[in-house]
C-alpha cells in the first residue's frame, strides 16, 4: 500500500509539471520603440591661438574665434542632409576680418565606412582698400577692386570662393579611424587659379579607461595634404609673366593631441609645409611680408612671408547637438 501511494505521488508530480510545460505563456509586451525623430542641430564655437588652414595661417599667427550653427535631417539612421553656417575671424591683406562659410551636403554610412558630400562657399566681406597707399589716404587709384601694400603685394578687394568636396572615414575599430579628403574650386581665392587639396588622415582614440573614470578622453590624430594651384589672372602678373603667375604646388602636414571632457575639447598641434618665404609671399599677399632675399620666379620683389611656416596651435572648442546634448 505504502508502495502504491508513493507510485501515485510520483505520477502526479511528473504528470504536473509536464502539464504546465504544456500550458500557453501569457506573453510580456514589449516597450514601444523610440519614436524617430529626423531632425537635428549641431552648434559650437572655439577659440585659439592661431587660425591655420591648409597650412597656411589666416589669421596673421595671431589669436581667432570660430563659432558654426548646423541643422541636420536624417533621412534614415544611415543617411543625413545637412545645411550649415560658420565664421571665424581672420586678419587678410585686403582688410577682411571675418571668413564666413556657407556650406551643404549629404552623409551616407555603410558599415564602418562614411561618405560627406558637399559644396562649401568661402565668404569674406568686409574686403577694402589700404591705408597706406602713397598719396592715396585709403583710396584705390587703378581699381576699386584693388589693395595696395607698402611691401609692393596687392590683392583684390573681393577674394570670395566656392569648393566641392568628397570626404571617407573607415572605422577600423573602436580606436582607429582612417580618412581620405578631396576638395576641388575652379576659382581658389578668386584669384583665377583653380585649386585642388587633397589629403589622407589617422586618427587614435585611446581607450575610455586610460584616466580611471574622470570623464577624459584622449586622441592622437594627424593629416597630410596636397595642395595644387593653377595660373592666376593677370591682376596677379609679374614682368616675367604677363598673363599671370602659376603658384607653386605644396605639402602640408600637421600632427596634435587632443583631451575631450563632455562637449569640451583641447586641441594642440603642430602644423607646417614646405612653401619657402617667397612663394609663400605671392601666394598670398601677405601684407607683413618683409625683406628682398626672397626671390623666386612668380615672387621677383623679394619679400618674403612667415604665414606659410611651421606653426604650433593651441585651440579649446565645444560642440553640442539638440538631439543629445540638449534633451
Amino acid at each position: 500500500m505504502k508502495k502504491l501511494t508513493l507510485l501515485a505521488t510520483a505520477l502526479a508530480m511528473v504528470t504536473g509539471s509536464a502539464f504546465a510545460a504544456d500550458m500557453p505563456l501569457k506573453a510580456v509586451k514589449a516597450p514601444p520603440a523610440p519614436a524617430f525623430d529626423p531632425w537635428d542641430i549641431a552648434f559650437g564655437g572655439a577659440i585659439m591661438n592661431d587660425y591655420i588652414f591648409r597650412g597656411v595661417t589666416q589669421s596673421n599667427h595671431k589669436p581667432s574665434v570660430a563659432a558654426y550653427f548646423e541643422p541636420r535631417y536624417n533621412v534614415t539612421k544611415d543617411l543625413q542632409l545637412y545645411v550649415g553656417l560658420s565664421g571665424e575671424s581672420i586678419s587678410f591683406a585686403n582688410r577682411a576680418a571675418a571668413e564666413i562659410d556657407v556650406y551643404g551636403g549629404i552623409r551616407p554610412t555603410f558599415g564602418a565606412f562614411a561618405l560627406d558630400i558637399g559644396v562649401w562657399g568661402y565668404l569674406y566681406p568686409g574686403g577694402n582698400c589700404a591705408d597706406n597707399v602713397p598719396g592715396g589716404g585709403g583710396s584705390c587709384p587703378v581699381s576699386a577692386n584693388t589693395i595696395f601694400l607698402a611691401n609692393g603685394n596687392v590683392m583684390k578687394k573681393d577674394v570670395s570662393f566656392f569648393e566641392v568636396y568628397g570626404k571617407g572615414t573607415y572605422t577600423i575599430n573602436d580606436n582607429w579611424v582612417i580618412g581620405l579628403n578631396e576638395y576641388y574650386s575652379p576659382n581658389f581665392l578668386n584669384s583665377g587659379a583653380w585649386g585642388d587639396y587633397a589629403s589622407i588622415t589617422a586618427k587614435y582614440t585611446a581607450p575610455s579607461t586610460i584616466f580611471g573614470s574622470s570623464g577624459v578622453g584622449m586622441y592622437v590624430s594627424g593629416e597630410f595634404g596636397r595642395q595644387w594651384l593653377g595660373t592666376s589672372d593677370s591682376f596677379y602678373a609679374v614682368p616675367a609673366f604677363p598673363n599671370g603667375i602659376k603658384y607653386a604646388d605644396y605639402n602640408t602636414w600637421n600632427i596634435g593631441v587632443g583631451f575631450t571632457y563632455k562637449v569640451f575639447t583641447l586641441d594642440l598641434r603642430y602644423s607646417d609645409t614646405d612653401l619657402n618665404k617667397g612663394n609663400c609671399n605671392a601666394f598670398t599677399s601677405a601684407f607683413n611680408g618683409s625683406g628682398s632675399n626672397n626671390v623666386t620666379a612668380i615672387n621677383p620683389t623679394g619679400v618674403g612671408s612667415n604665414w606659410c611656416g611651421a606653426a604650433g596651435i593651441a585651440k579649446l572648442s565645444f560642440d553640442l547637438t539638440a538631439m543629445t546634448n540638449l534633451k
